[in-house]
This record gives structure tokens, C-alpha cells and sequence, in this order.
């Protein structure tokens, strides 16, 4: 907004929730926006459509099967059929040289995977990228730091905050869903392939627990296994400086496959480093956390998130209270905004109500078509980044007469003009998986002064 001193942050929170949109999003961007994870919903029920197909078709080539399989049996069972007869003779020389040949040659098999393999093919430009996953992968970690969650309860669908023996529940969705072996190797391995071993070894130890207690269990859709989870660990304890735990995961490693010799010449690495240095046998490596990007105000950044009621109480502090504002507007004079000053250093104040939920569906609906990966400025340059995960969309007033109103409410309320080039046009923000914007300055340049807080969509 316009150069002004001393504005009143305006939290008119406009949270974007997953409706319907129409068209895709960008391949690489679905995790950056909830309302383009919901839209991954349909491309995936069309799959379920193009699965349910094929599971129909193979069930019928197998009922075929079973038919065939069972009346040859019953032939072989009665021992009183007698190859004597011509007609069993006939039927005998015939199945071996032509029915075989056809049960076993069918095209039925192929023709079924066929029309499932092609429908993906329809369907896999509207698919969530790899850049997707890894940046899924990342949000999780991303809630894993903020909110202290334990990856055991994760796996679980779980979301709990453990320190040190107190344990405490922030989130309990409706539907409890657990993360598979495959799950939690891939989100390790995203963080293994980053360097980032603070995070891959707590998700790649969940996924070799796992798939330890579904070894011999073979899933069609699981790329990992329990070799590439103990792999991938061990590696990672040993770029962490924990040699021992490395040893004993490579040896189970070759319990699994013993003609590894990748593996094989791993582990006696790792026996003579601990030879040449046989305290590593019990040292604990500590793994520090990643601080990307490098922030003096991450601790307390999260520490806001973490704390749960952490705002006063107003009988608490008496210079917190609420009132009716009308700024002396005659246009609010007839309805009044509902004013609560919840902080004074910085001066900030809640205005309940100033949207509706009516014009919050509406300017939903308006932003929605236009929603892309929000950006920063790099010089001359708008790029996305990894502190600022969402997708924002810009509503000109003249857009919808309910923008018009509602640019007056602002004016109105703040005593601004609000109108460019004084103001930005309205930014409506949807975030995603994670999603997040981390502390930053707001103003594009220095020589612009201090710049007052922007509304808050």
C-alpha cells in the first residue's frame, strides 16, 4: 500500500479453502496451493474409473481361467476315465497341442494392461510432477521443525509434539491415516539427496522398521525396499560421523543380499575405521538442523507458532479492549466494524467480520482461476522460493463490483486512499502443503522507507 506511518495491520483473513477449480495446475506447483492439491482429486479418480476396468476384465479372463483349470482337473481326478475312449482321447491330444497353447499364449492379459496403460497415458500430463513430491516431502519436514513433531507419530498420522517425555496432541484429523515404508523412505530420501541427514535418517529408520515388519510383503505400487531403506540409512549415519550404526546396517544390508559387493566393501571400511579409532564405537554424532534459509529470528518465528493461546487475556493487560470503529466515516456510521486491539508494540488490531463469508466464497471463486506460484523479487527478476510456499492471485476492482465495496471498507476504515498507485490491487493467497512465508522485509526497496503493514488477505 501507499506510504503511510503508523497503519493498523488489517486482518481481513481471506482463507482460501479447496473448492472445485477449473483447469490444471502447473506440473511441479500442486503442492504450493491447497486448491491445486484438491484438484489432483480428479485426475486420480479418473485412474480409480481406469483401474476398476481393468480389475473387472481380469477378473473375468480369471474366472475363465478357474473354468479351464477346473474341468482338466476333474479329468485327471476320475480315476475311472479311461483314455480308451475315443472321445477323452480326442479331447486329451486336443487340449495339449491347441488349448494349452491358447490359455497360455492369451492376449486377454495383455490387451486388459493395454487399455489400464493406455488411460494413463490420457491422464499423466494432468499428474503432479517429481518436483511435486520432493516439495511435499519438504513441507512435512518443514511442519516436522515448526510444530516439533515426531516422525513416529507422523508415520502413524499422528500429530504429536514430543519434548522430552511430555507429549502433546496439536492436530487429530477426522480419518486416521498411516504412512507406508515406501512413504517414509521417499520423504527421507528427498532429504538424503539434499545433504540434509537431520532429517533423512529419523523418516529412512521409520521406513526400515517398517518394511522389516512387512519383509516378504510385496506391494505393486512400492518402488523402495528394505535393501534400499538400509542403504540408504547406513550411508546417511555415516556422513552424520556415526561409523558403528553404519557397520550394523550394512551388515543387515548383506544379510538380504550377500553378492553386494558395493555393500561388502562398505563395511570393511567401516570395520577399519572403527580399528583405527575404536571410540567411534559408542559416539553419539549430533546432527545439527539445517538453517536454510539462515534466520537470527527462526527460534522465536516458531516459537509463535508452537505456543498455543500465547496471546493475552484482555482483563489481563486493560489497555486491550474491543469497540465499534468507524474511523468518523459517514459510510460506517450505520455498521460499524468490530475493532479488537490484540497488541500494542507493534500496534495491531483484529477487525471481526470485515469480510463476510459470502464475499470471502465469492472473492475465492474470482481468485481461483488465477492462482500461480507466488514470487519474490531477485533483482530484476520474480522468482519462486522455498521460504514462501503458496500460489496468490491479483483482483483488479474492476474485476466485480464487490472489490469496489470493499476497497471503499478500506478506505473508510483506514482514512487511505487505496486506489494504484497508492495502493496494490487486492492479493488473494492460498497456500499449500506447509505452506509458509517466512519473516521478511515488505518493502520492495530501501530508499522506500518504512512501509506500513499491508492487509492481510
Amino acid at each position: 500500500m501507499g506510504p503511510a506511518a503508523g497503519l493498523v495491520a488489517l486482518l481481513a483473513v481471506l482463507a482460501l479453502r479447496a473448492g472445485d477449480p477449473s483447469g490444471a495446475a502447473a506440473r511441479g506447483d500442486t503442492f504450493s496451493a491447497l486448491t491445486s492439491v484438491a484438484r489432483a482429486l480428479a485426475p486420480e479418480r479418473r485412474l480409480l474409473g481406469l483401474l476398476r476396468r481393468y480389475l473387472r476384465g481380469e477378473e473375468a479372463r480369471l474366472r475363465d481361467l478357474t473354468r479351464f483349470y477346473d474341468k482338466v482337473l476333474s479329468l485327471h481326478e476320475d480315476s475311472a476315465t479311461p483314455v480308451s475312449n475315443p472321445l477323452l482321447a480326442f479331447t486329451l491330444i486336443k487340449r495339449l497341442q491347441s488349448d494349452w497353447r491358447n490359455v497360455v499364449h492369451s492376449l486377454e492379459a495383455s490387451e486388459n494392461i493395454r487399455a489400464l496403460k493406455d488411460g494413463y497415458e490420457k491422464v499423466e500430463q494432468d499428474l503432479p510432477a517429481f518436483e511435486d513430491v520432493e516439495g511435499a516431502a519438504r513441507a512435512l519436514m518443514r511442519l516436522q521443525d515448526v510444530y516439533m513433531l515426531n516422525v513416529k507419530g507422523l508415520a502413524r498420522g499422528v500429530f504429536q509434539r514430543v519434548a522430552g517425555s511430555a507429549v502433546t496432541d496439536l492436530y487429530s484429523p477426522r480419518r486416521l491415516f498411516s504412512l507406508t515404508a515406501d512413504d517414509c523412505f521417499q520423504v527421507g530420501k528427498v532429504a538424503y539427496d539434499m545433504g540434509d541427514y537431520y532429517h533423512a535418517i529419523p523418516w529412512l529408520e521409520e521406513a526400515v522398521s517398517l518394511f522389516r515388519g512387512s519383509y516378504g510383503e510385496w506391494k505393486t505400487e512400492d518402488e523402495a525396499s528394505l535393501e534400499d531403506a538400509l542403504d540408504h540409512l547406513a550411508f546417511a549415519y555415516f556422513q552424520a560421523g556415526n561409523v558403528s550404526c553404519a557397520l550394523s546396517l550394512s551388515r543387515e544390508f548383506l544379510l538380504y543380499s550377500p553378492d553386494n559387493k558395493r555393500m561388502a566393501r562398505n563395511v570393511l571400511k567401516y570395520e577399519k575405521l572403527l580399528a583405527e579409532s575404536p571410540n567411534q564405537v559408542v559416539a553419539e554424532a549430533v546432527i545439527q538442523r539445517p538453517n536454510v534459509p539462515h534466520l537470527q529470528t527462526r527460534d522465536t518465528y516458531e516459537g509463535l507458532c508452537q505456543t498455543l493461546g500465547s496471546q493475552p487475556i484482555h482483563y489481563q493487560i486493560p489497555s486491550l479492549y474491543c469497540s465499534y470503529e468507524t474511523n468518523s466515516s459517514p459510510y460506517l456510521l450505520l455498521q460499524p466494524i468490530r475493532k479488537e486491539v490484540i497488541h500494542l508494540e507493534p500496534y495491531v488490531v483484529l477487525y471481526h467480520d470485515f469480510v463476510s463469508d459470502m464475499e470471502a466464497q465469492k472473492i475465492r471463486g474470482l481468485a481461483e482461476p488465477w492462482l500461480q506460484r507466488s514470487v519474490v523479487a531477485s533483482g530484476e527478476k520474480q522468482l519462486p522460493v522455498e521460504y514462501r510456499i503458496s500460489k496468490s492471485a491479483w483482483l483488479k476492482d474492476t474485476v466485480d463490483p464487490l472489490l469496489v465495496n470493499l476497497d471503499h471498507r478500506i478506505g473508510a476504515l483506514t482514512g487511505l486512499d487505496v486506489q494504484p498507485p497508492y495502493a496494490e490491487y487486492l492479493q488473494v493467497v492460498n497456500y499449500g502443503i506447509g505452506g509458509h512465508y517466512e519473516p521478511h522485509f515488505d518493502h520492495a526497496t530501501v530508499t522506500m522507507g518504512r512501509q506500513p503493514a499491508p492487509c492481510t488477505e
